[in-house]
């Protein structure tokens, strides 16, 4: 679609997060990326006790520890994004998923265009969309431009403007999402958009800033999470948004 085009769309947009949304977190992609990017910092000559540290520290103040590392530490991007995320068996962890791709089908595009809006670069994230086989039913993707050394990413308010803006949106509330980051979901509904979900595969096992991690542990009784559904499995949309379905 042309910026022009978008500019003069009326309908609404769905934005989906790939990695850990699209495929579940079980397919150890988490994982393999978490050892990738340790090796990394240690490759800059960091011991590995300091590694993980700054890993850890750098994911959870910035989103990306390739965020920490670009501000600190100078690195190119485009070698992390080559060394870390392109060198992602993807082809062995990842299968094209039938289920996902019905899903998709099903959506009414004459009522909601739909986007992936990922902290990845577009590299990687065409990949995986390329892998799981719905490449040709995601209408744009919103990336982190690890070209740009000054780029922003999610939960950066900026990341979720600059996306509504390529997008050709000015009504927050027509923007529907799904992300396996609570942050990232509570840093869009903050902003206004209207259809916020949480991928929350509860008790799994992943991997987040290089520190295994039980998927929702961070969720306790009591907190707010009124305005924020979850879900486990992506085919609970068709319940959660209806209205964007064909009937």
């Amino acid at each position: 679609m042309g910026e022009t085009q978008a500019e003069h769309d009326e309908r609404s947009i769905v934005w989906l997060d790939i990695d850990n949304t699209l495929y579940s977190a079980s397919a150890g992609i988490s994982h393999a990326m978490g050892e990738r990017i340790h090796a990394y910092f240690v490759g800059l000559g960091f011991p590995e006790e300091e590694a993980s540290k700054l890993h850890h520290q750098y994911y959870s103040q910035y989103g990306l520890a390739i965020r920490g590392l670009v501000r600190h530490h100078d690195i190119d991007p485009l070698d992390f994004d080559r060394k870390c995320d392109g060198s992602l068996p993807l082809e062995e962890l990842l299968k094209p998923d039938a289920a996902l791709r019905r899903l998709l089908e099903d959506i009414d595009r004459s009522k909601v265009r739909v986007w992936a809006l990922t902290n990845a670069y577009h590299t990687h994230a065409s990949r995986v969309l390329r892998i799981l086989g719905v490449d040709d039913l995601i209408e744009g993707i919103v990336f982190c431009d690890y070209s740009n050394p000054n780029f922003s990413c999610k939960p950066e308010p900026e990341f979720y403007q600059n996306a509504m803006k390529k997008a050709g949106v000015s009504d927050p509330s027509k923007c529907y999402f799904i992300d396996d980051s609570r942050a990232n979901v509570e840093a869009a509904r903050r902003l206004g958009w209207g259809h916020c979900v949480h991928f929350c595969e509860r008790g799994l096992l992943h991997v987040e800033g290089g520190k295994p991690k039980y998927i929702g542990s961070d969720i306790h009784d009591g907190d707010d999470t009124s305005a924020i559904t979850a879900v486990s499995k992506l085919e609970e949309l068709r319940t959660v948004w209806p209205e964007i379905f064909k009937q």
